[in-house]
C-alpha cells in the first residue's frame, strides 16, 4: 500500500511539473499581431492646418508615431502635403537602408523638378507604403492616414524624441510656418480660407510664377 501511495504521489508531482512548465513556455512565446496603425484622432486646426497632438514632428515637416517597441511610422504633415500638392512620383528609401535624422530620405517629383524631405529620426527602414508610391495623390489627400510613407526600426528609443519639435511648442511652430509662408506669398492666405479655413490640396498650383522647388525645400530644410 505504501508503495502505491509513493507512486501516486510521484506521478502527481510529474503531472504538476509538466502543467506548470507548459504554462510558462506558453507565456513566453511572442505573439505578433500586425494591424494598420490607427489613424490619428481629430486634431486642432492651426492657421488652416491639422496638427494631431498624438504625433511627434520634425522641423522639416515630417512626423513619426510609435507602432510597437522599437518601430515607428513616418509621414509628412498636412502643411507639407499642401505645399507638395499633386506630385507625379514619390521615391522612398529601400528596406534595410539606414537613415539618419535630418538626412534626405524622401524624393518628390512634379513638372520635371524634385524636392526632398528629411527623416525625422535615425534607424533602419523596415518597409515603405506601396500604396502611396503607386498613388502619390494619397500623400496630399490623407497625409496622416493612408498617405504615410515608411516604417523604421529605431533601436535607440531616445531617437524618437531627440531633436524634434517640443510638444508644448508644436502649435506655435506650425503657426510660425504658416505665417512665414503667407509672408512669402500673401495670396496663399486666401487660398487656405477658400475651403472654410482648410488648405487646398495644392497650395502653390494657382501661383504659376512661384518656384515650387525653392519654397518647398526651404520649409523642408533641404534648400
Amino acid at each position: 500500500m505504501t508503495v502505491i501511495l509513493v507512486l501516486v504521489t510521484f506521478l502527481t508531482f510529474i503531472v504538476l511539473d509538466y502543467v506548470l512548465n507548459r504554462n510558462k513556455a506558453m507565456a513566453v512565446v511572442p505573439v505578433t499581431v500586425r494591424e494598420p496603425a490607427p489613424k490619428p484622432p481629430g486634431a486642432e486646426i492651426v492657421d488652416g492646418f491639422r496638427v494631431p497632438s498624438t504625433l511627434s514632428y520634425h522641423a522639416g515637416h515630417t512626423w513619426l508615431t510609435p507602432e510597437r517597441k522599437g518601430v515607428v511610422r513616418v509621414g509628412a504633415d498636412e502643411f507639407a502635403a499642401a505645399l507638395i500638392g499633386n506630385v507625379e512620383r514619390i521615391e522612398l528609401p529601400k528596406p534595410g537602408q539606414w537613415v539618419r535624422q535630418g538626412q534626405k530620405a524622401v524624393s518628390l517629383y512634379k513638372d520635371g523638378e524634385k524636392v526632398e524631405m528629411v527623416a525625422p529620426t535615425e534607424g533602419e527602414v523596415l518597409g515603405v507604403n506601396a500604396d502611396v508610391v503607386n498613388d502619390p495623390g494619397l500623400l496630399s489627400r490623407d497625409p496622416y492616414g493612408r498617405g504615410w510613407l515608411l516604417t523604421m526600426n529605431v533601436p535607440d528609443e531616445e531617437n524618437t524624441t531627440r531633436n524634434l519639435v517640443p510638444k508644448r511648442l508644436i502649435q506655435r511652430w506650425m503657426r510660425d510656418a504658416a505665417e512665414r509662408l503667407y509672408g512669402l506669398q500673401p495670396s496663399l492666405a486666401g487660398a487656405v480660407a477658400a475651403d472654410g479655413g482648410r488648405p487646398t490640396s495644392d497650395l502653390l498650383a494657382g501661383l504659376p510664377r512661384t518656384d515650387w522647388r525653392k519654397v518647398s525645400s526651404e520649409f523642408f530644410l533641404t534648400a
